[in-house]
């Protein structure tokens, strides 16, 4: 599997350089082929010939593997061969072609532009599409424009189960036989005025419309505004206590409370924090608010190079103009619902080709999610990864603890060196970031405040030292589990930590000492 991965990201890295080239002198690029003419199919790669800018043109021999020609900004790609899962997933604009059959999630968050299959596709095609063309010349499986919101899709050949489901928006077209359609979705005849927009499209392919041709489209009784579920944290750390070493320090003891996040053997300089606390927001570049502030953030945009970059559904397609100026990317799978872990790692190898070598990868998940969201990390080597701790319906923060350590040391988190980051909704103490790391996370992760900065940061600074003192830890990564107490039991139950005034932890939790 890596040495897969190590061609996929080759061939990014040259087709960078070669789309770069041609752009200057006005001709396609060639992949496939040798410097004679000789036919050299590709075979397997994945994640690749992504984010295509405007006026690319890209031409491609073999047969691929998931996320090909994703993000898709203006460029024209034609393979000649077939691609698996999730091609042209969040297409903006341009052209792709394929000219044999394709796999599950075809235009995945489509958003412009035109996908052309001229064999077959897998299942939910149009997954999530809010605009552009698809058109598959042949057959199409189930759930076809399953969650889609604009845009339309076109079938010459039949469909499988399901066509339509979810869908709020956009139009698909069936030339051939299609089963009933679920609730929440009308079909009828194609209209002539349909049949006639569709031909611009299909008659320079030999191709049209019948009279008979169906329709499927929402009938809106379905509500398209339904809330999701809440997810929050009712309780925080307010009823965990920090216990003393036996030795204390003296007051003029030096003190060590910075973390430096970087590639377990790179000699970069990564990303420093001074005290373990990251905080999230829009952007760092350009705000008043992070003027003179030099600690990395969580951003969406337009990142320093000691920032990382968040990377949702919303970014993944800007997130080429930004990872080169970064310190490294957390990719949120929260926000890219039902892919499997190959569909994952298309995606990421699409940015990591265009990243520096020593750039942290690190994955965003959710607390009832964390034995994927780990096994993940491992699976794919990554540099570690961010836990959400909100919940449905609300959880106590202590109840993540044991969850957090007994993943971390199933999965060999902790043996191997990734970054574990506990991830809250309310601003921090001190202490909350004593507790984070002395349950074994790298930092804890929270919101930018609304009030100064600089004076917050330095708030945590001298309430950090302060606790080191008290504790009698003279480096923050010295701080355990032994240096917390439970103030009740009910604490000491869900957090596995030893309840105060009791000198061992509950039974249950003695594995976690």
């Amino acid at each position: 599997m890596r040495d897969i991965v190590n061609k996929s990201l080759k061939l990014n890295n040259d087709l960078d350089r070669y789309v770069e080239q041609a752009l200057e002198q006005g001709r396609p690029v060639k992949i496939g082929w040798g410097r004679a003419g000789d036919e050299r199919p590709k075979d397997g790669e994945f994640g690749v010939m992504t984010h295509l800018p405007e006026g690319a043109r890209v031409l491609c021999l073999g047969s691929l593997g998931d996320c090909v020609g994703a993000a898709n900004r203006g460029g024209t790609l034609t393979l000649r061969g077939d691609a698996g899962s999730m091609l042209g997933a969040f297409h903006h604009s341009g052209k792709t072609v394929v000219e044999k059959d394709v796999g599950d999630k075809v235009g995945f968050g489509m958003k412009g532009g035109e996908i052309s299959i001229q064999g077959s596709t897998g299942d939910e095609s149009g997954y999530s599409m809010t605009g552009g063309i698809i058109l598959v010349r042949g057959h199409s499986g189930d759930r076809l424009g399953c969650g889609m919101s604009g845009g339309s899709i076109v079938v010459m050949g039949s469909v499988g189960s399901e066509p339509g489901i979810g869908m709020t928006g956009g139009r698909v077209i069936i030339s051939g036989s299609c089963p009933p359609p679920p609730d929440g979705v009308e079909m009828r005849s194609i209209k002539k005025s349909e049949i006639s927009e569709f031909s611009k499209l299909l008659d320079p392919m030999g191709l049209s419309l019948n009279d008979d041709a169906l329709v499927l489209e929402p009938t809106g009784e379905v509500s398209s505004s339904v809330e999701g579920a809440e997810f929050f944290i009712s309780e925080g750390f307010e009823n965990i206590s920090l216990y003393p070493n036996e030795d204390s320090l003296s007051d003029n003891s030096p003190l060590d409370h910075y973390t430096l996040l970087v590639q377990d053997g790179a000699d970069s300089e990564g990303a420093l924090l001074k005290i373990p606390w990251i905080m999230t927001c829009g952007t760092t570049m350009g705000s008043e608010k992070w003027k003179g502030v030099d600690s990395p953030a969580i951003v969406r945009t337009k990142s320093r190079d000691n920032d990382l970059l968040l990377v949702g559904k919303n970014e993944f397609c800007d997130a080429i103009d930004h990872v080169g100026n970064c310190s490294g990317i957390v990719f949120d799978i929260t926000d890219f619902p039902g892919l499997n872990d190959a569909e994952i790692e298309g995606m990421i190898i699409s940015l990591r080709s265009r990243m520096s070598g020593n750039s942290i990868i690190l994955l965003r998940g959710r607390i009832d999610r964390i034995e994927r969201l780990f096994r993940l990390v491992m699976d794919l080597d990554l540099d570690g990864a961010v836990v959400n701790s909100a919940t449905i319906g609300g959880t106590r923060l202590a109840s993540s603890l044991p969850k957090i350590g007994l993943s971390a040391k199933a999965m060999g988190m902790s043996e191997t060196g990734k970054f574990v980051m506990i991830e809250v909704l309310q601003q921090p103490i001190a202490k909350d970031l004593i507790i984070a790391v002395a349950s074994g996370c790298t930092a804890l992760v929270s919101p930018c405040p609304d009030s100064d900065l600089s004076a917050k940061i330095n708030e945590l600074t001298v309430g950090i030292r302060e606790l080191m003192r008290e504790i009698g830890v003279d480096r923050i990564e010295r701080i355990g589990r032994r240096n917390l107490r439970a103030n009740n039991f009910d604490t000491a139950a869900i957090s596995g930590l030893r309840l105060v005034g009791y000198d061992r932890p509950l039974k249950m939790w003695l594995d976690l000492r």
